[in-house]
Order: structure tokens, then C-alpha cells, then sequence
């Protein structure tokens, strides 16, 4: 059964939510303040809580931030009177799952707490899910996708080919399929085609005898003799030449490899895995790639998704790399702004989840506060993206016609002037929300709301 607690200090409003959602066939809770509420969370685990903002004591936000600290999973709605839009935008940015206002529609909170619960549910899913690729950061729909094909594939000898743009995680992805693999106890070896130059790849693939070229002085395995009895990763095998596919595909059909300068072959038993950023269908129709080659290696094709198509990830890979820079640089930047979080989400990331971590990386190296704000957020690309919602440059004299007019209007109606039209950009640029404009111009949100009364501007 469901278990939900609600929050209020109008006992009448307690009794009556009790009432309905008990006949709704939810097992609740109440209690008439946010100390008691957290004490009754320590005690037992409930699905959902469900508080009214005004409340003397702990206010139902101070409670939000408690919850979202201690029990950062577990869903929170928002209900009151006497709330301000403000309040709402407040809530809804510390982690509220959503606000309703009284006096609210019965069936309304019905939706909310229905889709609240199954959002929890579904998210508890894919956390186990997910806990079980610690190498692979993501909890998307897209990942959970590609979580559950390498749980089908991983214990079969299948060989595998992975697709992807470059920065994706496609080496990652490799890994994990091998750690789920029936011979996860033996080597992953991997080698990544296009590094190696065309003269040494058969030996770097298939191994070598002492003075079969100039330079080989001794004996040498190659990566399928390495790779026996595990799996071989070959990153990159779009680059292969003609030649080298041709002696591949003799390797995959014949399950044996002959050393460069060798007479003997030696059998090998080897799970391969390759991966490329290319679309081989149209490489094999450009004639650059053997169709046959093809067939081998993608026994089971996998597509590990651009990061653009999981935007859900990101908060999670800048959590994680914040952390991981933060400590590699002696800093204490464990936060991103919100706005710089909004800025990521809309932004397309052509360089994937290796470019968001270069621009995390370079944040927290450039960042003087204990938060990421947007303008350290300062890659090439990013910044000329149209989806940076800077504040333009303003000055004075974009507010008055010359400087004539400037000293003839004073110091102080011009700066008022301006002022104004800094305020009014910031309110567009962030979709007219209050506490997001004042972060934007790095000012408190009471001094926002003061100057945004002062000048009568909404």
C-alpha cells in the first residue's frame, strides 16, 4: 500500500486529506508541524509527503529543504493558501514535484499524488537498475534502454557492435558487457584502430615471430592471443584498412590467428566487441567496408545515445563532475547555479558527455565562489551557442541619445534608467522568473524584489 504523510497545522485541513486518501486507498499520516513531520520520517519510510507552506514554526519550505537533504528521492508536493508565485518558483527550483493552491480540486490532487507515486516507483527502478553499471553514469529512459540489453547480451558469446558519436562512452558500455560476461574473470583487452598505423596493425591484431620485419628482435602476442579466452574491444574498426579487414574476417570465420613472419596457427577463443562512430551500412556501400566483415561483428548492434538525446543525465554527470574536480583541484564547489544548470540543459553538446565534462572541468578550475554560475562556463562553442542567454553589455549611453542629454538628465535618473533596463532583460531572459533574474545579475532576490517594487516593473 502507498503511504503518504501530510503536513498542516489546520487540523481541519489534516482530517479531511486523511479522509479522502484513506478512501482512495492510501495508508496516511498527519502532523500538525515540520518537527513532527521529520520525526515520523526517521521512524518509517512513506512514498510521498504532501505540506502546506505556511506554518508557524518550520514553514512547509524550510521542511522541503530538510526532506531533500536527508531523503533526497522521496517526492514532495506543495499546498496552500496563501502562497505567492514566488513561493511556488521557490519550491518547485529546491526540488518540490509539484504546488497546488487552495482551494484546490479534489480530483486535481488525486492526479498529483498518482503521477508523484509512479514517478517515484519508476525512478526506484531505474536506480537499481542503474546501480548495478557504476561505471556507466545514467538513469534516462534512453540508458535504462541500453542497461537492459547488456543484462540479454552480456552471458552470451555474442559479439557485439557498438554505435555512437565519439564522447558517448562507447568504451564504457564495452566494459561493462564484459564484467556481465561468462568470462568476466579473464582479460578485456582493448586497441583503438585508427591509433596505430597501418604497417603495424596485423601485428598489434594477430602477433608477430622474431625478424619476420626489421625491429621485431623478438617474439610478440598480438591482441587475440592476449585477448584469449575474454574479449578483444576494437574502438575505432571503421578505420581498418581493405587488407586488415580481409585477415579479420579469416580470424572470426576460422576462430585461429597466424603471427606476421609465422608458419604455425595458433587457435584462440575471443568474444569481440567493436564500436564506431561511423554508419558502416554506408561505408559497406561506399566500398570501404567488407559486407561480410559487417555480419560477424554485429551479431547484436547497440546504439548508445548522444548525450543531447538523455538531457535528463546531465544534472547527474555535472553532480559527478563537480565532485570529481573539485577534489582534484583542493576546491569546495559541490553546487551549480540554476541558471548555469538551465543554460546546460538547452545547450546540444555536439562533443557529448566528454565535452560536458571538459566544461565542468574548466568551470571549477575558473570558478572563485562556491558555486558554478554561468560565466565560468566558458568553452569556445558553448559561449556562441544560441542557447547562451547571456545579459548584452548595456551602458548609459544606450539610454540616452548623447552626452549632452546624459549630464543634462543627472547621474541619478540615467543609473535609474539603467537599472531598469538590466532588470527587464534579466525578467525576459529567464521567462519572467524572479529568482532565476536575480541570480543572473548576481543579486540577492530580496534586493530583486525591492528594486523590481521600486520601479513598479510587475
Amino acid at each position: 500500500m502507498i503511504s503518504l504523510l501530510v503536513v498542516d497545522d489546520e487540523r481541519s485541513m489534516r482530517d479531511f486529506l486523511k479522509i479522502l486518501l484513506v478512501k482512495e486507498g492510501y495508508e496516511v499520516e498527519t502532523a500538525p508541524d515540520g518537527k513532527q513531520a521529520l520525526a515520523l520520517l526517521d521512524k518509517q519510510a512513506f512514498d510521498l509527503v504532501i505540506t502546506d507552506i505556511k506554518m508557524d514554526g518550520m514553514s512547509g519550505l524550510d521542511l522541503l529543504n530538510s526532506i531533500k537533504e536527508q531523503f533526497p528521492a522521496l517526492p514532495v508536493v506543495m499546498i496552500t493558501a496563501f502562497a505567492s508565485p514566488d513561493d511556488a518558483v521557490f519550491a518547485m527550483k529546491n526540488g518540490a514535484f509539484d504546488y497546488i493552491s487552495k482551494p484546490f480540486n479534489v480530483d486535481e490532487i488525486k492526479t498529483v499524488i498518482i503521477a508523484a507515486t509512479s514517478k517515484t516507483s519508476a525512478l526506484a527502478e531505474a536506480k537499481s537498475i542503474s546501480a548495478q553499471f557504476p561505471e556507466i553514469i545514467g538513469e534516462s529512459r534512453e540508458m535504462i534502454k541500453i542497461f537492459e540489453m547488456i543484462q540479454r547480451i552480456a552471458p552470451t558469446p555474442a559479439n557485439v557492435l557498438i554505435y555512437g558519436e565519439s564522447g558517448t562512452g562507447k568504451e564504457l558500455v564495452a566494459q561493462a558487457i564484459h564484467r556481465l560476461s561468462q568470462v568476466a574473470e579473464q582479460e578485456c583487452v582493448p586497441i583503438t584502430c585508427s591509433a596505430i598505423p597501418e604497417e603495424l596493425m596485423e601485428s598489434e591484431l594477430f602477433g608477430h615471430v622474431k625478424g619476420s620485419f626489421t625491429g621485431a628482435i623478438s617474439d610478440k602476442q598480438g591482441l587475440f592471443q592476449l585477448a584469449d579466452k575474454g574479449t578483444a574491444f576494437l574502438d575505432e574498426i571503421g578505420e581498418l584498412t581493405p587488407i586488415i579487414q580481409t585477415k579479420l574476417l579469416r580470424v572470426l570465420q576460422e576462430r585461429e590467428v597466424k603471427p606476421v613472419g609465422g608458419t604455425k596457427v595458433q587457435a584462440v577463443s575471443v568474444r569481440i566487441i567493436a564500436a564506431t562512430n561511423k554508419i558502416l551500412e554506408d561505408e559497406i556501400m561506399a566500398g570501404r567496408f567488407r559486407e561480410d566483415l559487417y555480419y560477424r561483428l554485429a551479431v547484436v548492434p547497440l546504439r548508445v545515445p548522444p548525450l543531447r538525446e538523455r538531457k535528463g543525465d546531465v544534472p547527474l554527470l555535472v553532480d559527478f563532475f563537480l565532485k570529481k574536480y573539485s577534489k582534484a583541484f583542493g576546491k569546495e564547489i559541490q553546487e551549480i547555479s540554476s541558471y548555469a544548470m538551465e543554460v546546460l540543459m538547452k545547450y546540444d553538446f555536439p562533443g557529448n558527455v566528454r565535452e560536458l565534462e571538459n566544461i565542468i572541468e574548466r568551470g571549477v578550475a575558473l570558478e572563485t565562489s562556491n558555486i558554478i554560475l554561468p560565466e565560468s562556463l566558458t568553452l569556445s562553442s558553448f559561449r556562441t551557442s544560441k542557447t547562451n542567454p547571456s545579459i548584452p553589455e548595456l551602458s548609459p549611453f544606450q539610454i540616452v541619445a548623447s552626452e549632452d542629454e546624459l549630464f543634462e538628465r543627472g547621474l541619478e535618473e540615467v543609473m535609474a534608467e539603467t537599472e531598469k533596463l538590466f532588470l527587464n532583460t534579466a525578467l525576459e531572459k529567464t521567462g519572467n522568473s524572479k529568482m532565476q533574474a536575480a541570480e543572473l545579475l548576481r543579486i540577492s532576490f530580496r534586493s530583486f524584489r525591492y528594486k523590481i517594487k521600486k520601479y513598479e516593473l510587475g
